[in-house]
């Protein structure tokens, strides 16, 4: 009885042991951009190999959701494939935040047409026009080519939801400052979906980052003026930035990161964390060397 006793006491104890150490595990609540998610949950799923004491929760939703938990302080990292405006800064402070600005990449921002629409070449002015309120292109004859497959040649525009940081950045590099999208824009929810949608009309053109790229899409060649020699969105054109709509994609931490989250950081940026994000179709922040 004495030695069932001792056993019963040495489960219960080394029991307990466990519990403690899972309670004492920390959690990482990483949050926001869409164009991010997949490579946060790569860099996440990489490092709990790393540091399996540490528990990265990765979820996407939009820049805006990320930015908007920051400022509520319900993250510990907020993706963003924008910069914070000044206004969501000051709500930040407001509610106590002191957001801190982390560069983990760089993105082409890719036009995506129909694999059947003879256009290859598009300007930054000529997106505007199609893409801008008071448009002057509604119709692909305006561009001068005609869509097979595409009734009447009427463009169908593909846009995200406001709440995307590749929303706003678009409507900043594309649109100028003040612009605004025109009415009647198929706003979808991630950028998988306007990959899709354009891959099955052919009078579509959507954008979204570079990673989502399918064989089932082309990417238009993007100019920054009329006659002037384009572009095509790739990571080394991201990396020099010679691509129009190249541009950073953006980590925040409420103040400057510290333990956990900043050993995350610091592996992030390292080569093995820039490498994971190279492979995934984005540009690092800076030169690495990957096997």
């Amino acid at each position: 009885m004495i030695r069932r006793r001792r056993i019963i006491a040495t489960v219960l104890v080394s029991t307990g042991l466990l519990a403690l150490g899972a309670y004492a595990r920390t959690a990482i609540q990483n949050k926001g951009s869409d164009t991010l998610v997949n490579v946060a949950q790569a860099w996440a799923e990489a490092y709990a190999k790393k540091a399996p004491e540490v528990a990265i929760a990765v979820s996407g939703g939009g820049s805006g959701t990320g930015i908007a938990a920051m400022i509520n302080g319900t993250v510990d990292i907020a993706n963003s494939s924008r910069r914070m405006k000044k206004s969501e800064i000051d709500l930040a402070t407001e509610h106590g935040q002191d957001p801190v600005e982390h560069i983990v990449g760089y993105d082409a921002l890719a036009v995506f047409l129909h694999p059947d629409n003879p256009a290859s070449t598009l300007s930054l002015k000529q997106l505007s026009s199609i893409y801008a309120r008071g448009q002057e292109f509604g119709n692909w004859s305006d561009l001068g080519v005609e869509v097979p497959g595409c009734k009447d040649n009427t463009i169908i525009v593909v846009s995200r939801q406001n709440n995307s940081g590749t929303y706003a950045y678009f409507q900043e590099a594309v649109l100028g400052k003040g612009g605004k999208y025109r009415q009647g824009t198929l706003d979808m929810h991630g950028s998988k979906d306007v990959v899709d949608l354009v891959e099955k009309t052919p009078c579509a053109i959507g954008y979204s980052g570079l990673a989502y790229a399918t064989d089932h899409v082309k990417m238009a060649c993007i100019s920054s003026e009329d006659g002037k020699a384009c572009v095509s969105p790739s990571v080394a054109t991201a990396s020099n930035r010679t691509y129009p709509i190249a541009r950073p994609l953006f980590m925040y931490t409420n103040g400057a990161p510290k333990g956990d989250v900043k050993d995350y950081l610091d592996w992030i940026l390292s080569d093995e964390g820039q490498c994971i994000i190279l492979n995934k179709g984005y540009a690092p922040a800076h030169d690495v060397t990957c096997e």
